[in-house]
């Protein structure tokens, strides 16, 4: 009987510990910021996180600004280089016992990027986990997105020369302004369905897209 009620003791105690290490008490630190740079100082940005959905959203007010939440435990470093590129990448500070519990929810995994029309050379992505999502845009120069875990979703991309998308266990779709005329095209797909030709065209712009274990759904408009 004894050694019945010690092992129960023992289940309660775990438990109570694993709850205490859920992550409830770091959520309730996480606080809402921004970052707003001169868009005439940025001609790039590169982001660099884990575990972070990307979401970009047009400018209102004709500035670059990064919406996002940190603790004390999971921060960012934002900053403009003297080259003109805005770079975001994580900062944490956590112990492995953090990690217990799974991660925060998912509103405060979030960075919103806010972009005028047209105001960027070349934007790079890369995350874990979690999708990235790009309206409308146009790229002076160049798109980089690599994600693992996660998809990759654009809506009308209109490159000046280059568009490499990369994708583990997650799909691409989406539209990419031009055609094969104005594009060389590379794919290259791993269990998974694509809608792309392993190469075609010879235009001066460049598509290369590479995925595993999902699908390709891509479409050209002129």
């Amino acid at each position: 009987m004894k050694k019945a009620a010690a092992f129960i003791l023992c289940i309660v105690t775990g438990l109570m510990l694993f709850a205490g290490c859920s992550g409830e008490g770091e959520e309730s630190s996480f606080a809402q910021k921004s970052y707003t740079a001169d868009a005439a100082q940025v001609q790039a940005v590169e982001i660099n996180v884990i575990d972070r959905k990307i979401e970009l959203e047009p400018s209102s007010d004709g500035q670059i600004t990064v919406d996002y939440y940190e603790s004390d435990k999971e921060a960012y470093d934002i900053a403009v280089t003297e080259e003109g590129t805005l770079t975001i990448s994580c900062k944490n500070s956590k112990e492995w016992s953090d990690y217990i519990g799974g991660k925060a929810a998912e509103e405060y995994r979030v960075i919103r990027l806010h972009v005028p029309e047209g105001a960027l050379a070349s934007l790079g992505i890369t995350t874990t986990n979690e999708d990235v999502s790009l309206p409308a845009m146009t790229l002076q120069d160049s798109l980089r997105v690599d994600v693992n875990n996660g998809n990759i979703d654009l809506e009308r991309l209109d490159v000046g020369s280059a568009v490499s998308l990369t994708a583990k266990n997650g799909s691409v779709t989406g539209t990419v302004v031009g055609g094969y005329d104005d594009f060389t095209v590379t794919s290259d797909i791993k269990k998974g369905e694509s809608n792309l030709p392993k190469q075609a065209g010879n235009g001066q712009k460049t598509l290369d897209v590479s995925v595993n274990n999902g699908d390709i759904e891509l479409e050209f408009q002129k």
